[in-house]
């Protein structure tokens, strides 16, 4: 199984989600997060002096079979993509196990609804 984690522009998340949904990725989660980028400019608007150093973006968490991770990557790469610096990163990492806490099972068995309960 496979972690994958992506920081994407606020804008591009409803691109992004609907290109998961079409990549058949039912579930996700994602959190709102702050980083720090390279730019060190200060803009002014209304007479009130914002900084750029922080960047707010939205963090995806998926865990996926290793069979469905490239169509996950390939799915936010060509949906979150705007060719400017800022479009974000995405982080691929092994998963050792899953379980399900309601059911006690174990395993990629996990990461799907099981048919009687669609």
């Amino acid at each position: 199984m496979k972690k994958i984690e992506a920081i994407i522009r606020r804008t591009k998340f409803e691109e992004v989600k609907e290109a998961l949904l079409e990549a058949d990725i039912e579930w996700f989660s994602y959190t709102d997060v702050r980083g720090v980028g390279k730019a060190r400019k200060e803009r002014i608007y209304r007479g009130i002096i914002y900084s750029t150093d922080i960047i707010e973006r939205i963090m995806l968490t998926i865990v996926v079979r290793t069979k469905n991770a490239q169509k996950t990557i390939d799915a936010i790469l060509a949906s979150a993509r705007t060719g400017e610096v800022g479009d974000g990163r995405i982080f691929v990492s092994e998963v050792l196990d899953t379980y399900s806490i309601r059911t006690g099972e174990k395993g990629d068995r996990t990461l799907f609804i099981a048919e009687e309960e669609k």
